[in-house]
């Protein structure tokens, strides 16, 4: 069984490679990028199985990437990380879940493998029923 792959997108480059080694520590393939532009070229390009997406970017914010990725590959679950506790309502409803930066690695762990063992029984349910 292959490692599930993780993006994550996030313009800060020191928690991106933060974020990279304690997913990658915890057994997981990560990909990254740096901007929303470059996170949908490498969602549209790589089997991605689970997205962890800051909100805070300059030119494309997270509510815009994660709405152009719900529109490409709806099944892919997305976690919105940001500093902020007062995110629009419309983006809160385009992703699977807020996490504060500040909630510590633990906390996102949790819900990635939360995330990935819900998508795993959905894709065993719909094998079952072919």
């Amino acid at each position: 069984m292959s490692k599930p792959f993780i993006l994550c997108v996030d313009d800060e480059e020191l928690g991106l490679q933060i974020r990279k080694a304690v997913l990658e520590h915890a057994g997981y393939s990560v990909l990254t990028a740096l901007n929303g532009s470059e996170g949908l070229d490498v969602f549209s390009c790589e089997p991605v199985d689970l997205v962890v997406l800051d909100y805070s970017m300059p030119g494309m914010h997270g509510g815009a990437v994660a709405s152009e990725m719900r529109s490409r590959r709806p099944e892919v679950p997305i976690i919105l990380l940001s500093a902020y506790i007062d995110l629009p309502a419309d983006v809160i409803r385009i992703v699977d879940c807020s996490i504060l930066k500040g909630d510590g690695p633990e906390h996102l762990l949790s819900k990635i493998r939360e995330f990935l063992s819900e998508r795993a029984g959905s894709m065993c349910q719909d094998e079952g029923m072919e």
